[in-house]
Parts: structure tokens; C-alpha cells; sequence
């Protein structure tokens, strides 16, 4: 009987000891903020940026096809035969700043970036809600060589916030500021206002479904050809330092001059193209050789 009463005791007190530190542990966790990690895959939703930012000292080397209309008929292929491309190189200058280059086969664009991260999304200690990423670009389509240079310019600021919710689910809205000093089409506007909403849900550790969609304010009976909000369905496939993105658009541009102001072709008529985002990611911190998966 004495055995088993120390036995009980000593139970006792142990379990004791363990609540007592399971206590001081999530009472230290909660004094800490913690922050919310890959809240996107990619620094892309699909066409749009997301809020994600190139780790510092890393290199993201990016290439993007669209190819054409699915309802251009079997002798095209289905659009297979035809595509555009764009080629573009993106560093992270710190955790939260990148610049980035690219350039586009359409309209023989180059366009040059910048994001930096204001805000991460944080739990814990003086919690942050959300992430907050300002994005800036300026685009030149130099297929026309009689404009002067400054009417070849574009212009683009956003807000990019996100919420990620749970480990499966993350959201963004993207208001969008967007100038052109010479529209393509006569009667178009110079500025257009719109606004962005994407989404991610993960599938498993490595496979996510992404959509977007892009409702921009335009004057009606303002243009003499048509343009359409842009809308696109995806799949993320992250392989290590490798991330696939396989979609469906209605934009054949991969820059928000095109597929925000330009999007010449609707769903419902089966202006659909397939595409693909091809990201690698290169590492030039000796500390550390891949960037963390997400």
C-alpha cells in the first residue's frame, strides 16, 4: 500500500509538472508574434503579383507562355500553334524588397518592377491581420516605332493585401492604378482604375488551386474595340526549387498593361487560352541554397 501511494504521488506530481509547462509554453507563444509564412506559392497569383516578395539574395529566373484561342479550331490546334512568351529575371534585394525585368514577345514590351513588403500577417503578440505588398512597374511596347518613347510608356501601381486563413486558404484583393501615356485602341482612356481579387487553396503540401479575377472601371461606349475583365484558373505544382503554374485566361498578356487594360477576349465565347508559368529559383547566400518551400 505505501508503494502504491508514493506511486500515486509522484503520478500526481508529474502530470502537475507537465500542465504547469504545457501552460508556461503556450502563455510564452502567445506573448511572441509569429509570422505567417507562404501565403502564396509564387510572387505570381496567376497573371497578377501576389504579396510574396523574393527572399534576399535570391534569384527567381521566370518564364511565361500563352498560347492561343482554344476556339481557333483543330487546324491551329486548338491554339497550340500559336503563343507568346515572356522571359523575365527577379532579385530580392532584402526579405521585403525585389526589382525585376522582363520581356514580352507581345507588343514587344519590356517592363521593369518593384515590390516591398509594408506589412506581414503575424499572430501572437500585437498580431497583424493581414499582409501588405506595394507593387510598381513601368512597361514599354516598343512594337510601334512611330510613337515617340514617352507615348510607349505605361505605368502601374497596386495595393496587394492578403489574408491567409487556416493552412489551406488564402486570399488577396488588389486595387490597381493604371496609366497609359497613349492608349492602342483610339478612344480608350488614358488611366484606368481596377481592382483585383485572387485567391489560393491548397490541395496537398505541393499542389494548389489558384484563381483571379480583375474588374477594371471603364467609361462604356468609350472604345472602338471591345475589352473584357480578365479572369483565370490555375494549378500550382511546387518541386523544389522548381513552381509550375498551369492555367486557363481569357489574356494573352502577362503584364498588367495587357491583362488588365487590354484583354481582347471573353469566356463566353470561348476566348480561352492555355498557359503556363515556369519559375526556378536560384540562391546566392551561402548560408543558406534554397530558398524554403512553400
Amino acid at each position: 500500500m505505501l508503494r502504491l501511494a508514493l506511486l500515486l504521488m509522484c503520478s500526481s506530481a508529474v502530470a502537475y509538472a507537465q500542465d504547469d509547462l504545457l501552460n508556461q509554453l503556450s502563455k510564452q507563444d502567445s506573448a511572441q508574434k509569429i509570422p505567417v509564412d507562404a501565403t502564396f506559392k509564387s510572387t505570381r497569383v496567376v497573371n497578377g503579383h501576389s504579396v510574396e516578395t523574393m527572399k534576399k539574395k535570391h534569384m527567381d529566373f521566370r518564364i511565361s507562355h500563352r498560347f492561343g484561342r482554344l476556339n481557333s479550331g483543330a487546324y491551329n490546334f486548338f491554339g497550340l500553334d500559336q503563343a507568346t512568351m515572356r522571359m523575365g529575371f527577379e532579385y530580392g534585394l532584402t526579405d521585403n524588397f525585389m526589382i525585376g525585368v522582363g520581356r514580352s514577345t507581345s507588343q514587344k514590351a519590356y517592363d521593369f518592377l518593384g515590390k516591398y513588403k509594408v506589412l506581414k500577417q503575424s499572430t501572437g503578440a500585437r498580431s497583424v491581420p493581414v499582409s501588405v505588398t506595394l507593387f510598381g512597374s513601368m512597361a514599354i511596347a516598343t512594337v510601334n516605332k512611330e510613337l515617340e518613347f514617352q507615348d510607349k510608356l505605361t505605368y502601374t501601381a497596386q495595393v496587394l493585401i492578403a489574408r491567409k486563413f487556416g493552412e489551406r486558404l488564402s486570399l488577396q484583393l488588389s486595387p490597381t492604378f493604371l496609366h497609359r501615356n497613349h492608349p492602342d485602341v483610339l478612344g480608350d482612356e488614358n488611366t484606368l482604375l481596377a481592382v483585383g481579387i485572387g485567391g489560393r487553396f491548397k490541395l496537398s503540401k505541393r499542389v494548389s488551386l489558384n484563381g483571379e479575377y480583375f474588374y477594371t472601371a471603364r467609361e462604356k461606349n468609350t472604345v472602338t474595340a471591345r475589352y473584357y475583365d480578365s479572369m483565370s484558373f490555375g494549378v500550382d505544382i511546387e518541386t523544389g526549387g522548381h513552381v509550375f503554374q498551369l492555367h486557363f485566361t481569357n489574356s494573352l498578356g502577362m503584364i498588367e498593361k495587357q491583362f488588365i487594360g487590354e484583354t481582347a477576349g471573353t469566356w463566353g465565347k470561348g476566348d480561352i487560352h492555355y498557359g503556363f508559368n515556369l519559375s526556378r529559383t536560384f540562391s546566392f547566400d551561402k548560408k543558406n541554397k534554397r530558398q524554403p518551400a512553400n
